[in-house]
């Protein structure tokens, strides 16, 4: 597993942040948040994330499409108490670009994530149009 980056491990680095409960059927047999209930708590967060920066604006026919994901658990995250998913966008391609997101408990990064979207229409890959790429660029994170 990659040593995360210091920033990674600081909820200021990133511009968004949604709070989610934790549910008791979250936690595994050794009483810990398990592996996919982390992953679904990412996955939350990314959605009220591209919700509140409304990347449902695109053009007739295109589509973002998730090409990876990349969690990294760094602690244990236990139930009952609430985790922030804080995230920004990271690195803006042409036609794609990562969104960050960190899964913290009472202000401890419990897990990293990374995901890359591509915009996409019915030739294949598309550019980011240079609105959405200017919404990007306020909202990347603060890597030191």
């Amino acid at each position: 597993m990659p040593k995360p980056q210091a920033w990674q491990l600081n909820p200021a680095s990133y511009p968004f942040s949604h709070r989610t409960e934790t549910r008791f059927a979250d936690m595994d047999v050794l009483g810990h948040i398990n592996n996919v209930s982390m992953a679904g708590l990412f996955e939350h967060g990314r959605g009220m994330f591209n919700h509140a920066i409304e990347v449902q604006r695109r053009a007739p026919g295109q589509r973002w499409l998730i090409a990876s994901v990349n969690l990294d658990y760094i602690a244990e995250a236990h139930f009952p108490e609430h985790v922030d998913i804080a995230s920004g966008i990271s690195r803006i391609g042409n036609s794609s670009w990562d969104i960050a997101s960190a899964a913290f408990q009472g202000g401890e990064c419990k897990a990293t994530c990374i995901t890359t979207i591509v915009l996409t229409n019915a030739d294949g890959s598309a550019p980011v149009p240079d609105d959405l790429r200017e919404e990007f660029e306020r909202l990347r994170v603060k890597a030191a």
